[in-house]
């Protein structure tokens, strides 16, 4: 395997696994009766639609049918990520969970 490559295949690997992380947001979203593309704008307000969020809802399932995804795990790939406004929005809704 040459250099390019193997930098095809980080990068690739990279993108998938940003998608996961995508799609565990969107389904802890979908868990907690929120709407991922609501939390999205508060955390990011001046972005546009996210494509790669859009793509993640289509992948989600119904509250009933999915398996509970700790808060821990949430936050620790929305950090993983770099996505450090979304999991303040994030664990401010966490919070009022609790209360």
């Amino acid at each position: 395997m040459n250099r390019k490559e193997m930098e095809d295949q980080v990068i690739q690997s990279y993108q998938q696994d940003e998608q996961m992380m995508i799609l565990v947001f969107a389904q802890w979203c979908i868990n907690h009766d929120l709407k991922p593309v609501d939390l999205y704008k508060e955390a990011y307000p001046d972005q546009a639609g996210n494509e790669s969020l859009n793509q993640a809802l289509e992948l989600t399932v119904p509250k009933k049918e999915a398996g509970e995804i700790p808060d821990d795990t949430l936050l620790g790939v929305l950090s993983l990520f770099g996505n450090e406004d979304l999991a303040f929005v994030v664990t401010k809704y966490m919070e009022k969970f609790k209360k």
